[in-house]
């Protein structure tokens, strides 16, 4: 099973992804989550992305694909993948399922989480993640708060907000980027017959856990 999540930042997308992969027993792979631990340990990688994730810039193919293509031949990959970050362009797409096709396999669903567009700036604003890299456990201080305030419920580390989730104007541009490029992929995989589009919001009061519960229930049957 190769799941792809489609969605602005801020949408749900890492934590109904989260739900699934435990539910069905396949890795969530996050393209962002690696371009954090590289910075974080400055790696030649970690450096190159942060030129362009702290601008609110898109990293480029040649620092995404070739990683996403290793990621895949990992050994706990063999069974499917949920893809959560990646492809972000229609260039990515078609190197996705050139990547995919070597080995006979193909994208088999697509998960396109909406939100209203103030409701996904305010979500970033208030969004905290666990410092924990073996945990990554994300918080909504007004939708999801931990019990502690600043502490993780599940490993008890400190929680913070990240760098691109400070600054609203950067925020902005990061959702206007995924309207220029990521939204194109809508209809190209719409068009190949495999898109689900689902609302996640507080104005119709379905939110990321419904949707994840709904979709393993599909995957299931």
């Amino acid at each position: 099973m190769i799941l792809l999540m489609l969605g602005a930042q801020g949408t749900g997308k890492g934590t109904v992804a989260g739900i699934v992969s435990k539910e069905i027993g396949i890795p969530q792979i996050s393209t962002g989550d690696i371009f954090r631990k590289n910075i974080s340990e400055k790696t030649k990688l970690g450096i190159e992305a942060d030129k362009y994730i702290s601008s609110g810039n898109l990293v480029p193919d040649e620092i995404t694909v070739p990683m996403v293509e290793d990621r895949l031949t990992w050994e706990d990959a063999k069974n499917g993948v949920i893809l959560d970050g990646f492809p972000r362009t229609i260039e990515q797409a078609q190197k996705l399922d050139e990547i995919l096709s070597k080995s006979g396999k193909k994208v088999d669903l697509v998960l396109n989480l909406v939100t209203p567009r103030e409701e996904l700036i305010d979500r970033m604003l208030t969004r905290r993640v666990c410092t924990n890299s073996d945990c990554k456990t994300t918080y909504n201080i007004k939708l999801n708060p931990p019990k502690v305030e600043g502490i993780c419920d599940k490993c008890g580390s400190k929680l913070k907000q990240r760098e691109d989730d400070s600054d609203p104007e950067a925020i902005k541009r990061r959702l206007e980027i995924y309207e220029e490029k990521t939204s194109p992929l809508v209809n190209y995989y719409e068009q190949k017959g495999v898109l689900i589009t689902e609302t996640v919001s507080l104005e119709t009061g379905r939110m990321g856990a419904d949707v994840a519960n709904d979709l393993i229930a599909r995957l299931k049957n």
